[in-house]
């Protein structure tokens, strides 16, 4: 099971936890939580998160290669195929990046604002 996240925060119970999911929605969590933590930030695993905050310094033509590569980095430890990147101005500077993968043969999709 996994912690549910809401804009980068847990999502309280009412219990003094946290809400928790599984399944698909564990997976979507996992993912979301790997695309939106800054790789190397957190020293025992170095691996873990994205270089997706790094976009913004990639040149505009560049900057939908960069993403696929990113998204591939954060998710290789997951059990998922990327079948689709998509990376569209959100303006005020940043992207919305949604990513379409497959997971034991489930369409999953996730967005995030980068």
């Amino acid at each position: 099971m996994e912690a549910k996240l809401c804009n980068g925060d847990y999502i309280a119970d009412g219990l003094g936890g946290v809400e928790r999911c599984a399944g698909a929605d564990a997976l979507l969590e996992r993912v979301l939580f790997r695309l939106t933590a800054r790789r190397g930030q957190f020293p025992p695993l170095p691996d873990l998160g994205s270089r997706l905050y790094l976009l913004g310094r990639e040149p505009v033509p560049q900057r939908l290669s960069a993403a696929r590569q990113y998204v591939a980095e954060a998710l290789a430890g997951e059990d998922v195929t990327v079948s689709d990147v998509e990376l569209e101005p959100a303006g005020d500077g940043r992207a919305r990046l949604t990513v379409s993968l497959t997971s034991r043969g489930e369409p999953l999709s996730v967005t995030v604002t980068v």
